[in-house]
């Protein structure tokens, strides 16, 4: 593949700069043939910003306030539950019949670009182009759906929007197809691009090897190395590029490993002063500003800075569910004696490990394997001294497994409980029903009930109607 190409088109023609419409029509589809399309008025990057970033229209202010009420009238539901009393609930005030304190929303200190990770699809574009690298607008049934570059987002950082751009041309070169369906074939699919506050940029490209022997396939990362070292794409300065094969829409490092083309395996961000090592595939919180208000909120719940003032430094350990990389506890480690972490994903576990050697922390236990599995046993052997034992939980937006609440609430050693969710009007309500309803031998629930006592929301994610809860439970 040659690169001296005068025509080389490194930036989109969709580079529009979007104006604010408070009131935008309602989206009508209109058949044609076989396909339909919008007649709503609206360009296809503010249809796109509308999918993506649906509060981008509001102002910040606007935007917190609409938050803080959801999160207010999710937890006044949580009440209900536990009280029984819905009918009062659909007559009265969102936050009248609540027993515990709603703090007002955090807000994030960046608003823009604040995104340090963006995974990009592939598919046709509005111009038809099948290697439009974007985000979907449409619903994906007959034809209707389209691939948009993301050029004008908000939340995005302006190096993903490059990478991404010089992604698109790089296999718009390609003698190879985009793989838009497994079942019809093509090869590029999504690149995932990952920074850090100093500007540091992984980009992780996914690729279906169809009927390609390895060396053909190595052919083609030749070139794609080739461009992002020494080609167009050498104005993405990437520090890392990753490649992985799959058959699968979506697969584990174990199931296909993440090839290093070139660069370093890692990079590192910063959080709350401690020192993290973020692999290909790691979780990581996508506003690295923001996730310090958050570690910062859960820390001083955990152990409250009272205790601190008054020089009774809180000693025990602390049970740290779905630790990923290990961040919450390592920023709580100066606080506690003892940290014991538990992470299904391998990889994670490993740099759990090496972050807490990293930051010269010693107190820290990182545990592999399904919280449903260990957890119970764990919980059977675990030795309590001076000190107690405090739980958090952050879990994905599935919640925690039924056996972890189970452990959690039949352990009377755990007097404090702080559950971070980013989805609590989801799964993680049965989980809150669970940890504070009466004792239930039926579902082995005998342990003494939790009590919701106060929440805090934080915003993660500006534009968006998604923050994250912090729930404080007592016993």
């Amino acid at each position: 593949m040659s690169f001296v190409i005068k025509t080389f088109r490194l930036f989109s023609s969709n580079d529009t700069i979007l104006t604010v419409n408070r009131n935008p029509p309602k989206k009508r589809w209109r058949k044609t043939q076989k396909k339909r399309t919008w007649t709503d008025g609206l360009s296809w990057e503010e249809r796109l910003a509308d999918v993506v970033t649906p509060l981008w229209r509001l102002s910040y202010d606007e935007q917190l306030e609409v938050k803080q009420k959801h999160q207010e009238k999710i937890l006044s539901l949580l009440f209900c539950h536990l009280t029984g009393d819905f009918q009062s609930h659909s007559s009265s005030p969102i936050n009248s019949k609540l027993n515990f304190p709603v703090l007002p929303i955090l807000p994030s200190p960046i608003k823009d670009g604040y995104r340090n990770k963006s995974t990009f699809s592939v598919n046709i574009g509005i111009d038809g182009n099948p290697k439009t690298v974007g985000y979907y607008v449409g619903t994906g049934r007959e034809g209707n759906i389209v691939c948009v570059n993301a050029d004008h987002l908000l939340n995005m950082p302006e190096k993903h929007k490059l990478v991404a751009r010089c992604y698109q041309d790089f296999i718009r070169l390609s003698p190879l197809d985009a793989c838009l369906q497994f079942h019809t074939g093509g090869h590029w699919r999504e690149v995932t691009v990952r920074t850090n506050v100093k500007g540091h940029t992984m980009a992780i490209v996914y690729f279906h090897p169809q009927t390609l022997t390895p060396e053909e396939v190595a052919v083609h990362q030749a070139e794609l190395v080739d461009y992002f070292r020494q080609g167009p794409g050498t104005v993405c300065q990437l520090d890392s590029l990753f490649f992985q094969e799959s058959s699968m829409t979506r697969c584990t490092n174990e199931e296909s490993p993440y090839q290093l083309l070139y660069g370093q395996p890692h990079i590192y961000e910063e959080v709350l002063g401690f020192k993290f090592r973020i692999s290909a595939d790691a979780f990581f919180q996508v506003n690295q500003a923001a996730a310090e208000v958050l570690y910062g909120t859960v820390r001083d719940l955990c152990v409250p800075i009272t205790e601190e003032k008054r020089g009774q430094m809180q000693t025990g350990t602390l049970l740290d569910v779905c630790c990923g990389t290990g961040a919450i506890g390592i920023t709580l480690s100066p606080r506690v004696d003892r940290i014991i972490g538990i992470e299904l994903i391998e990889q994670a576990v490993e740099d759990a490990t090496h972050n807490a050697a990293l930051n010269n922390v010693f107190n820290c236990e990182f545990i592999p394997g399904k919280a449903e599995v260990v957890l119970p046993t764990l919980m059977s052997q675990l030795s309590i001294t001076g000190g107690g034992l405090t739980a958090v939980v952050n879990p994905s937006r599935a919640g925690l497994h039924h056996r972890v609440v189970r452990a959690l609430r039949n352990q009377p050693a755990i007097r404090r409980l702080v559950y971070v969710s980013c989805k609590p009007d989801g799964e993680a309500m049965r989980n809150f029903r669970e940890l504070c309803c009466a004792p239930d031998p039926q579902k082995k629930l005998t342990g003494e009930a939790f009590s919701p006592t106060l929440a805090v929301p934080v915003d993660l994610f500006p534009h968006t109607p998604h923050c994250e809860l912090v729930l404080l439970f007592e016993r």
